[in-house]
């Protein structure tokens, strides 16, 4: 029996190709319905988008609005974390997002495409839409990673406008945080400071974002795992897409993202490979009170798969007709 290892391996050598990529209407038929590879099934009902936690439904709206107005997938998981940093009312992303404990917005992004196109911003302050920074550091420079007053000062060279982040809400829940804190960063159990979003168009051509103010009233400069290709997000257009969320310095330990995905290029299902790097980070810590991390993936068939430590990580997930949120499995209960 052919297995799901050897049939990406077949895939990546041309099938693909022939799958997605100027098909007839008798094969996109065909390939259109469930299949089964070993023990396991995809489908090809593209486009899909995921995304993490409950702010991925208007996003993974947005992203799809794009690819029906004719964008690409790179696009679409733009524009749909775009929509989660510019609303002020989501206190983890952009817009809003809650500050350092000095009270200073900080914000992570980046993007990464299924040609292995990446860039990132780290540490980047007043810009409401880091993500599409990083997209124009992917794009109009060598660079993969800008951080700081480098990646303010880029920001501003390519028209991006100054913003105070800091709005009243976000303030308010500061100073209330600064009266009975221990200066002890804040570790969200239902929406920990970030949204990822993968996803793949009709040609099979994949794509990820990754976004986030980091921990909350986190040490000024800090950076967590988001911006880092490898660790908050990873792209393989050969294999799949995998994004994480949660304790970011968890995260890099294992380089989550690009675990995932190897681990899919062996033949894990997302699900699988999304336990796997979950089984890892517990076996690195020797306590895990308060220690949430989750992995989101998406392989190059359709299918969708995450995993969690504790109870709580849902995920977003987005085709042409629906738009349903996912409950992660996980290993412990809060």
């Amino acid at each position: 029996m052919k297995t799901r290892r050897n049939f990406i391996k077949s895939a990546s050598l041309g099938v693909a190709g022939a799958a997605f990529v100027g098909c007839t209407e008798g094969v996109l038929d065909d390939i259109a319905k469930p299949k089964i590879i070993g023990n396991q099934s995809f489908t090809t009902n593209f486009p899909i988008i995921v995304s993490t936690w409950k702010h991925g439904q208007p996003a993974n709206a947005a992203g799809m609005e794009m690819l029906n107005n004719g964008g690409t997938i790179l696009d679409a998981v733009e524009t749909g974390v775009r929509d989660s940093e510019s609303d002020p009312e989501n206190q983890s992303v952009g817009l809003g997002g809650l500050p350092d404990r000095d009270g200073n917005v900080t914000l992570d992004a980046c993007i990464m495409d299924h040609e292995s196109r990446c860039g990132a911003v780290a540490f980047l302050q007043n810009i409401e839409n880091p993500i599409s920074v990083a997209r124009k550091v992917m794009e109009d420079t060598p660079h993969v990673l800008l951080s700081g007053a480098g990646a303010l000062e880029f920001a501003l060279e390519k028209g991006f406008k100054k913003t105070d982040l800091l709005t009243a809400k976000s303030k308010k829940a500061w100073d209330e945080w600064k009266i009975k804190s221990k200066y002890q960063p804040i570790i969200n159990r239902e929406n920990h400071d970030t949204i990822g979003m993968l996803g793949i168009d009709s040609n099979g051509n994949l794509a990820g974002a990754c976004t986030t103010s980091g921990l909350a009233y986190k040490l000024h400069g800090r950076v967590g795992d988001s911006p880092i290709i490898g660790a908050g997000l990873f792209v393989d257009g050969d294999v799949g897409a995998a994004c994480a969320t949660g304790v970011g310095e968890a995260v890099i330990r294992i380089a989550g993202s690009a675990i995932v995905v190897e681990l899919m290029r062996g033949g894990a299902t997302p699900e699988e490979a999304c336990k796997e790097a979950v089984e890892r980070i517990m076996k690195k810590h020797d306590d895990v009170t308060n220690l949430q991390v989750g992995f989101l993936a998406l392989d190059k068939f359709g299918n969708a798969g995450g995993y969690s430590i504790y109870s709580g990580f849902d995920y977003a997930h987005a085709t042409t007709t629906q738009n349903e949120m996912v409950r992660a499995k996980y290993f412990k209960e809060w």
